[in-house]
């Protein structure tokens, strides 16, 4: 899907979020190692996985046509810093929910870059009546997990001993999830309390 631009301002750095085009493919190659590389956080180590600028070309176009992807940039002076995609799948019994990622790079947290793209891509799941949007997040990684919760997500479970990090320790996953009826249930309480 294709979303409008949105402007930001904050902390003296100006930040547009838009919708991902193929022109930005060779940058989003480039920048995915760079992120996956400046912390822990990510499910990848820097270079793994690799996906080249046809790659992402490639979802770019699925994203921008199907209903239940959505791929957003984020650009601070004329430069991608950072982006989130959200992906369903064809599968019927699924059809209802997709899964969230966001990256952003290190010399722009801070700047609330990441809850945007995370406001943005909610907004627009529920636009699009989707019922559940699902995330993974390394367990000790508080502060995504704090935004997350404060987003309406909440934890579903844990993955233990997940992943393995280049220190040789294990770490938990956490599963996460935001149910649209739970928001319009909370939004009806909320009604009813001011009626």
């Amino acid at each position: 899907m294709i979303i409008d631009d949105q402007e930001y301002q904050v902390k003296g750095i100006q930040y547009t979020i838009r919708s991902a085009v193929e022109k930005d493919a060779d940058t989003l190659c480039s920048l995915r190692v760079q992120l996956d590389g400046e912390t822990e956080n990510m499910d990848r180590e820097a270079g793994e996985a690799y996906i080249d600028a046809s790659g992402f070309k490639e979802l770019i176009r699925m994203d921008t046509v199907k209903r239940n992807h959505l791929f957003l940039v984020a650009v601070a002076s004329g430069d991608i810093v950072g982006y989130c995609r959200c992906a369903g799948t064809e599968l019927k019994r699924f059809s209802h929910q997709v899964e969230f990622g966001v990256c952003v790079a290190r010399s722009f947290w801070g700047y609330g870059i990441g809850r945007e793209l995370l406001k943005t891509s909610l907004r627009w799941a529920d636009e699009q009546g989707i019922e559940k949007v699902t995330l993974k997040v390394l367990a000790t990684n508080d502060k995504a997990i704090r935004l997350y919760e404060t987003s309406g997500f909440e934890i579903e479970g844990a993955l233990k001993r997940d992943r393995r990090h280049v220190d040789g320790q294990y770490y938990d996953t956490v599963m996460m999830a935001r149910f649209a009826d739970d928001l319009r249930q909370d939004e009806e309480e909320v009604r009813l309390f001011k009626d």
